[in-house]
Parts: C-alpha cells; structure tokens; sequence
C-alpha cells in the first residue's frame, strides 16, 4: 500500500513546518476543547433567578407585602384625628413616609443578602470563576428592585385604603414611584456595601434599622416641620428623607415645583455616586 492511500482513509491535514513536512488528523484539530465565551447578560439572569428564588423561599417577598401595612396602620390610626384637628389630611401627608420606609426596609434585606453571601463563601467562589466583575452586585440589586416595587405597590393599594389619591395624574403618579425606586436603589447600593464587609448578617440588619429610624422620625414625613423644636428644624427639614416627602407629597398633590424637586435630584446622584462604586469595590474585593 502506498504512502497516499495509507493515509487517506485518515483524513488528515498536511502542514508544513520549515523544511519539514508533519500530519495531524482532522479529528484532532476539530476535537479541541473550546473556550467558554460567558455572557454576563445570561450570569446576570442566573444569579438573579438564584437570588430570587431566595428571597421567595424565606418568604422576603410576603414580608414586603406586609410591612407597609405595619407602617401604614401603626401611624395613621394613632395620629390621624390629632392631624385634622390642624386640618391636615393625613392620609395624603403620610402616604409619602409610608413608602419611603418601606423602601428603607428593602435595604436592610440587601445588606443581610450580601453578607450571607459573603460568610458563606459564595462570593469568593463567583471571584474564582470566569464571572464578570459586577454581575453578582447587579443580581442583588436587581432582585431588591423587584423587591421594593411589591413593596411600592403593596404601599399604595394600602394608601389608596385609607384615603390617599393621586390628584396630579398618571405622569406625576408614575415620578412618584421612580421616586420611590431611586430612594431603594440608593439605600440598597449602601446596605449591600456595608454588608459586604460585615462578617454577620443579624449584626449589619441591626446596625442598619437605628440609623433609618431615627432619619424617619426626625423627617417631615409623620408630622411637618412646624411640630419640631426651632433648634432641630434645620436638620429636619434639609435631610433626604424630609425631602423626598417634599417631592413626593407635591407630585401625589400635583403641585411640584423645581424647588422641591431640584434637592431629591441632588440627594440622589449624591447617594448614587458614593454609593456605587463603594458596593462594587466591596463586592469584587478579595476577602
């Protein structure tokens, strides 16, 4: 048998090298394992379906349903009457402070979140794979955002119970809500920074819970800023919380103004440029 049909039953490819002729085989050159070419869309869609069926399996997303309902009936039975007396209608006053902490609330969620992944070794673990950088952070985030719009619209349909209405129309009822998301997003970017670098998740909810509550009861939010001592009224009235309630309270009345506008934009961009890029260092940093 001939060298040429020796071989040509192998089906191999001749290549040349210098003056040297060798053969490799096709099945070899097509047998190659091939680099894993990960999308991060399709990470990012994993990990949040993981962190999603998470948070339904500890039943976060009930807990969301619920706890505007908590707020919304431990401060509007209480102060309602004191409030008509100053013929305030409260329910269209407090509605804004009703969503804004539980919004607040979403964010001691997305700090316990990422400090179980943290102590549990997964985030190391997504460090040692060919995972992009800021997919997990954009999984947390995005299964908070889903978190915080049950909660939004739990708040309203609560609201819309006791008598809260949006006078100013769809558009001004839609920037309401984006108003709400952002001020979640916001808190949320912080809690999952402060998680990242805690070493306990009971510890970090703990830490989180006094600081939003001593800025939503000093906020205009429960009561205005008239029924606070003159030495205090300019932290109250200058703080984000009171004017988020500002914003939000004018858009559900349809009476916004640049003024009150100008300041939640300013708080926002503020809270989002600090806090970041201080979630994506703790989230990518190697423990």
């Amino acid at each position: 048998m001939t060298t040429t049909t020796k071989y040509a039953t192998q089906d191999l490819a001749l290549k040349q090298v210098g003056q040297r002729s060798i053969t490799v085989p096709n099945a070899a050159r097509i047998g190659r394992h091939r680099r894993p070419q990960p999308s991060a869309v399709t990470q990012w869609w994993t990990l949040t379906g993981r962190t999603v069926r998470a948070m339904i399996r500890r039943h976060e997303l009930l807990v969301a349903i619920v706890a505007p309902l908590i707020f919304t009936v431990g401060f509007y039975l209480p102060l309602k009457f004191v409030m008509q007396l100053q013929g305030i209608n409260y329910a269209q006053f407090l509605m804004p402070i009703i969503v804004l902490q539980a919004m607040a609330f979403t964010s001691i969620s997305a700090a316990q979140m990422s400090a179980t992944e943290r102590i549990t070794g997964f985030s190391s673990r997504m460090q040692t794979m060919p995972v992009f950088g800021p997919v997990p952070l954009f999984s947390r985030m995005s299964s908070g955002f889903l978190r915080s719009v049950v909660s939004l619209t739990a708040a309203v349909i609560y609201g819309y119970a006791i008598g809260f209405r949006f006078v100013g129309g769809l558009s001004q009822a839609m920037l309401f809500c984006v108003i709400a998301l952002t001020f979640s997003t916001c808190l949320s970017l912080g809690g999952d920074a402060i998680g990242s670098l805690s070493k306990s998740p009971q510890a970090t909810s703990q830490a989180l819970t006094l600081p939003q509550l001593i800025l939503g009861m000093l906020s205009c939010g429960f009561v205005p800023e008239s029924g606070f001592p003159e030495w205090i009224r300019p932290f109250v009235r200058n703080q984000p919380v009171s004017q988020f309630s500002y914003a939000m309270r004018d858009l559900a009345a349809g009476t916004l103004t640049p003024n009150t506008l100008v300041p939640v934009a300013a708080w926002s961009i503020g809270l989002i440029a600090v806090c970041g890029p201080l979630a994506y260092w703790a989230s990518t940093r190697r423990a």
